[in-house]
């Protein structure tokens, strides 16, 4: 942990002081670049990054009052008597100077993890089988960016004996600038994928730029099967560095393997300096075998005795990427984190409580327990741990472990403490659950996920899985189109296309878009119940809902002059001035809106004369702007769209915002995104032209029951699944009332199951449908994917001559949606 004062990192950084009249040096423990994750402290330091739709400059007031004292900036004009500043041309920069320092005096040894996939895998197995015996430092969560190892490498100090540092890049020249900070004795190339292809022109280029970080390691683990294997040797040859490389084909590798998969379990056999050794891990995939052989492999690199290590292999638990976001029991939100347990990893699970309980009002209560190997002296762990817990402003501790039972006095907050989980289930009392949010934060040991079943709101297996960092990453593929002062409305109408509209809405304020847009009034009664705040605007507003948009403080569409007339009037009776509302033009697409120059003339002669009446915006609907054979139209539409906005925009003394781009739009006509865009079907994961989007949504569940079914027998409903041979056939609970389309039956659709594809056979039931699995291995409790990573949205809507919007929106409500965000 970083332990320096003010003004040597102002030395280090290469930086100016601006000190406030009171200033006294003081000693800097902890530096956050994040405001929306920080909720109080002392002794920190904030660094003002910026980039290219953000800017860190603006939220140092916030985190003035918050009890922030040092800021480094690279704005003068941020500059007051009201904090301490150190001002430096790049604060990217100057982050990563203050890491690389703090890495120079760490001494001990760094292994450091590249690779497209299963970086923090082997990461956090590594931690699982060493340590035990030795006390290791790691990056929290998946912590691998220009901003991520810098954050990660602070964390260095004399107290650990090891530290496991991931590297990620997804840019040329990005991995010269994470060298440094890691510099690895040790290095892991884990693999070479198609992740981040898009940004360099070959694998091999993309190759070169990671194995940059292990220019100056002693040793380097890697793969000798893959075809990149011969440069990474030749890398090693031309730079000193002695190649712990494995194979499961060439003798000739530092390691030799073989393995058996079996029906939950793979043997593995390990031969190497003339010596062999047996395992087990409990997977049967490809990817958990590669990441367990770069484990192995890291242990023979660390000249460890790999015979004490190798029960451990058969311990190794699957690890959630993930938070995972759920509905629990009694008005409850449950926050599952069983990642790993440690004093980074609980401040960055604690920023979405706190995020999560305080848009929906709900009390915070966080369920821990003990935490492992962090090389602080108990008491003053658990000390460091209660006042982490009271800055973050947490109602209620559940401590579940020896540790945590023995220190309960420490904790000064409302509390309950367990020696273990079972004494804990015991006493579990079903009803003393409500009304929170329930951050679930254990070590893997402690099995947490059988306290989150028990706190779980009950539903069928059949989830959509919501991946809220695909979400952030396609929103910011799209704000890397438009200018920084490019205002964005989101649509959330539809229960967000599908997926969820509270938790969206949650995510979606927190990245700081301008507005939000819904259907109808109550869906946005339902986004204000749950404590959004931000601008949202209803598009198909009625005279009934009239009473809820003002009582919840939406903002109306107003498409014709007949409802302009009739919303007035009710605002005219509450006594209300300047209530904001939308104005649309048809500019061809010939659904709601404003046509004609006489109803635009009607609408500027009465917003004019009426003091209740503000326009905020005008806009319309672009009718064909995904297709090319379409684009005289859509330039049509974007020239009669400039002559009646500007008719609006003339007529009033205050700004207003014109937009007309949706999703496709903003991809394909970028120099017509005005002042704002509205971002639709693109945020979900459909790109209209390759930008490259990532599928948020996964459609899943399992496989109930397994049958035998023989030639010429019928599966389903009127006898249409007829079987031509003894055939095997997968029971699955999803059915058209879940939202699967009944045309995907007989044959047409298929589902995702262990490695392949399986046809659907017979027709779809409401609740079932059955799959083919002749040629496949399956079981009961098997995952099946129907759409997701390996069956695209776009594909499932090709398949059924649609569009990617009816598939997602048809998903049933009764499908329990699941959040995972790192």
């Amino acid at each position: 942990m970083i332990n320096l004062t003010a003004k040597q990192i102002c030395a280090v950084v290469n930086g100016e002081l601006f000190a406030s009249s009171s200033f006294q040096d003081f000693t800097v423990s902890e530096v956050i670049t994040d405001s929306r994750t920080f909720f109080g402290g002392q002794n920190v330091a904030f660094f003002a990054l910026t980039g290219p739709v953000f800017n860190g400059h603006n939220y140092i007031a916030q985190l003035r009052k918050k009890g922030v004292q040092l800021f480094i900036i690279s704005d003068k004009n941020f500059i007051d008597d009201k904090a301490n500043y150190i001002l430096v041309k790049d604060t990217g920069l100057a982050l990563q100077q203050l890491a690389t320092y703090n890495r120079n005096q760490f001494s001990q040894p760094v292994i450091g993890i590249t690779g497209s996939n299963g970086k923090t895998i082997v990461k956090e197995w590594l931690y699982d089988l060493l340590s035990a015996e030795l006390k290791i430092v790691r990056s929290p969560k998946s912590y691998n960016s220009q901003v991520g190892v810098p954050l990660s490498a602070l964390l260095l100090d004399a107290q650990y004996e090891l530290a496991l540092l991931e590297a990620g890049i997804s840019e040329p020249g990005e991995m010269q600038k994470l060298a440094p900070i890691v510099q690895p004795n040790i290095g892991i190339l884990s693999n070479i994928g198609d992740a981040h292809q898009e940004n360099f022109q070959s694998k091999k280029e993309k190759l070169n730029e990671k194995l940059q970080l292990f220019v100056d390691a002693k040793k380097l683990v890697f793969c000798l099967d893959r075809p990149y294997s011969k440069p990474i040797a030749k890398f090693c040859l031309g730079n000193n560095i002695e190649p712990i490389n494995w194979s499961f084909e060439n003798d000739e590798a530092t390691i030799q393997f073989k393995s058996k998969a079996a029906a939950n379990h793979t043997k593995i056999e390990a031969k190497t300096r003339n010596k062999s050794y047996s395992f087990q891990i409990p997977f049967t995939d490809e990817s958990a075998l590669e990441n367990a052989c770069h484990c192995f492999a890291t242990i023979v690199a660390l000249e460890k005795i790999p015979d004490v290590f190798l029960e451990r292999f058969s311990k190794l638990e699957p690890i959630a990427m993930r938070l995972e976001i759920k509905q629990g029991i009694n008005n409850c939100l449950l926050i599952n984190d069983y990642y790993n347990s440690d004093l980074n990893s609980l401040g960055i699970a604690l920023s979405v409580l706190k995020q999560q309980a305080a848009q929906s009002h709900l009390h915070k209560h966080v369920i821990l327990s003990d935490i492992h190997q962090t090389g602080i002296e108990t008491a003053e762990l658990y000390s460091k741990v209660n006042q982490l817990l009271q800055e973050w402003g947490i109602n209620k501790l559940t401590g579940i472990g020896e540790a945590l039972y023995k220190h309960q006095y420490i904790f000064q907050m409302e509390s309950e403490f367990y020696s273990d989980r079972n004494e804990f289930e015991k006493h579990f009392i079903r009803s003393n659950y409500s009304s929170s949010a329930i951050l679930l934060k254990g070590a893997r040991q402690f099995a947490f996920e059988q306290i989150s079943a028990l706190l779980q709101q009950k539903a069928h297996q059949t989830v959509l899985e919501i991946n809220l960092n695909a979400l952030i990453h396609n929103l910011n593929s799209f704000r890397k189109l438009l200018r920084p002062e490019t205002k964005i409305m989101v649509m959330v109408k539809a229960f967000s296309y599908g997926n969820g509209d509270v938790e969206i809405a949650r995510l979606l304020q927190h990245q700081n878009v301008d507005y939000l847009a819904v259907a109808v009034a109550d869906e946005g009664v339902q986004l204000r119940n749950a404590g959004i705040t931000i601008p949202i605007v209803v598009m198909n507003p009625e005279h009934d809902s009239f009473q809820n948009i003002i009582d919840f403080n939406l903002e109306p569409n107003i498409y014709s002059t007949q409802l302009l007339h009739q919303f007035a009037k009710v605002v005219a009776e509450f006594g209300l001035c300047n209530f904001p509302i939308h104005v649309k033009i048809d500019t061809g697409m010939n659904r709601l809106g404003l046509k004609t120059e006489k109803e635009i003339d009607e609408l500027i002669s009465f917003v004019k004369s009426n003091k209740h009446l503000k326009i905020q915006s005008v806009f319309s609907h672009l009718a064909g702007s995904d297709d090319p054979e379409l684009d005289d139209f859509t330039h049509e539409q974007f020239t009669r769209f400039a002559h009646l906005s500007k008719q609006i925009e003339t007529a009033f003394d205050y700004k207003v915002d014109k937009h007309i781009l949706n999703s496709a739009g903003i991809e394909r006509f970028t120099d017509h995104q005005m002042d704002m865009v509205r971002l639709g079907i693109g945020l979900y994961g459909i790109s209209q032209t390759g930008l490259q989007l990532q599928q948020i949504s996964t459609l899943k569940t399992t496989v109930s029951q397994v049958k035998t079914v023989n030639a010429g027998e019928t599966v389903g409903y009127n006898r249409k699944g007829k079987t031509r041979q003894q055939s095997r056939v997968a029971v699955v609970p999803m059915g058209y009332a879940d939202g699967i389309n009944r045309r995907l039956g007989n044959g047409l659709g298929s589902a995702f199951v262990n490695g392949q594809e399986a046809r659907m056979i017979g027709n779809i039931c409401m609740d079932m449908l059955m799959l083919d699995v002749t040629n496949l291995k399956v079981s009961p409790g098997d995952k099946v994917e129907i759409f997701g990573p390996d069956i695209s949205i776009s594909k499932l809507a090709q398949l059924l001559e649609t569009i990617p919007y009816e598939i997602l929106t048809g998903i049933s409500q009764r499908v329990k949606r699941v959040y995972l965000q790192e």
